[in-house]
């Protein structure tokens, strides 16, 4: 423990009090970023001691790292800079929440599972079916930027987040949005705050539109021989009538990555056998009604699923359809857990152009013998993971040439690429937030009306901002 560091700690006790400030490197370890080891962690439990904590570190030019579960610390570059962790799990409460408009507002460090428990308790639901589900915060899943399965039918934490409340990097308390639908007007600034890794402010409360809990869901698996096939399923199912909620198409592999010991570990529900298969891609949708629309959903996949060549079709009921949206739901831990130095892009494409991306990607990876598996969202978005087998300078190469291949193909055909999880010790040579991109000016502009001392999360976003 360092003089600097016991002096850190000291101004912090002052300002939350001796019992929610820790300086001892044992428990800091926890709150490690790449290596990078804060000086201090500190658990406000209200805004206005996070505006004195930032405050604080503003004048002393220290930086801040908000954190909450940790699930997601691993996205992005290294800190340049790490002197606090803002540990925000003991601003856990729900502050209004009104079921009948459908509106809520919740503080950042409320865990998703717990909020999820409450809101059924009202047949409501927030979409937010994220990695990492049963351990991360609200404010983290924002703050990231990550997406689930349910994005295929309620988009992205974008299209019903209504307001939010945060601290700037001068220690200002601000609002932007509303609490209900009809408040939001003006410019939508807390949207900025998404998938920012907390670069510009730290969330403090946010406000939501839920939804109804759906009466009934069923999910529809298809299998095929090649990628066009699957996707030319994905196509026929788009073009139609139908909105499912979920669809994805998977890769011939994932069999293996959902039925690991290390799968089990993160969501122990078992996926029912020989859904899928190591040899075959898999098209997944999900879908809810009652039971008259439900029929019509098997009816008509049943018979697109024909028409495009499907090998089999299988329609899942409660409780097998809650383990398959499960184990989509936690494919990239499950990834993670599959090899010694899982590297995951996530690519953003037109949907006509997904199966092209996918069979350049695979031949990237097959070219430098490297494993691999992939899930795609309907909607244009493919995680592709990367699986090398040992982690070492040969592995590193491998997976350089893969990616920086991936990454060219993904430009070529329109689309944007990022390397958000791999190996820490990689970072300096994977391109973490893909190819250099026009609008960086923009973006160090943003930064510096939100955070002119630079003290939130410096470095790890895009271009070391």
């Amino acid at each position: 423990m360092t003089a600097a560091s016991t002096a850190v700690a000291s101004r912090l006790v002052d300002i939350v009090g001796s019992q929610q400030v820790t300086n001892d490197p044992a428990q800091l370890a926890a709150f490690a970023i790449d290596g990078k080891i804060p000086s201090a962690a500190v658990h406000p439990q209200s805004i206005a001691e996070i505006a004195e904590v930032v405050k604080f570190a503003a004048k002393e030019k220290l930086a801040i790292i908000a954190t909450g579960a940790r699930t997601k610390l691993g996205i992005g570059l290294p800190p340049r800079q790490y002197d606090i962790a803002l540990d925000m799990t003991r601003l856990d409460r729900v502050l209004a929440y009104d079921p009948g408009d459908l509106t809520l507002s919740v503080e950042a460090g409320i865990p998703l599972q717990k909020l999820a428990g409450i809101l059924a308790e009202h047949r409501q639901f927030l979409p937010l079916a994220v990695p990492y589900f049963s351990q991360t915060t609200i404010g983290g899943t924002i703050a990231s930027g990550v997406d689930g399965p349910l994005r295929q039918l309620y988009g992205t934490a974008r299209d019903f987040l209504l307001g939010m409340e945060f601290v700037t990097g001068q220690g200002v308390i601000a609002k932007s949005g509303g609490r209900v639908v009809k408040n939001v007007t003006g410019y939508d600034i807390h949207k900025l705050m998404i998938g920012a890794l907390g670069t510009l402010g730290v969330i403090t409360r946010i406000n939501f539109k839920t939804f109804p809990t759906p009466a009934a869901s069923r999910a529809f698996v298809a299998t095929f021989q090649t990628v066009e096939r699957a996707f030319g399923m994905r196509n026929r199912a788009s073009q139609s009538a139908l909105t499912p909620m979920t669809m994805e198409v998977f890769s011939p592999g994932v069999a293996a990555v959902f039925s690991s010991e290390a799968a089990a570990r993160i969501e122990p529900s078992s996926m029912p056998e020989n859904l899928i298969s190591n040899a075959r891609w898999a098209f997944t949708a999900g879908f809810a009604g009652n039971e008259a629309t439900l029929k019509r959903y098997e009816t008509d996949l049943r018979s697109m699923a024909a028409e495009c060549g499907a090998v089999d079709a299988a329609v899942l009921d409660h409780p097998q359809v809650a383990a398959a949206f499960s184990h989509k739901r936690e494919f990239v831990p499950m990834a993670l857990s599959s090899s010694p130095a899982t590297t995951i892009l996530k690519m953003s494409v037109l949907p006509m152009h997904m199966a092209e991306l996918l069979s350049n990607a695979a031949r990237e990876a097959e070219n430098t013998h490297l494993p691999w598996v992939a899930m795609a969202r309907g909607v244009g978005v493919i995680y592709f993971a990367l699986l090398p087998t040992v982690r070492n300078e040969d592995a590193r190469r491998q997976t350089v040439r893969a990616s920086d291949g991936t990454l060219t193909a993904c430009a070529a055909l329109g689309g944007h690429a990022t390397i958000p999880w791999c190996p820490a010790e990689w970072k300096d040579v994977l391109k973490v937030w893909g190819l250099t991109r026009s609008d960086l000016a923009q973006m160090q502009k943003v930064k510096m009306a939100f955070d002119p001392g630079a003290i939130f999360s410096p470095g790890r976003f895009v271009g070391g901002i």
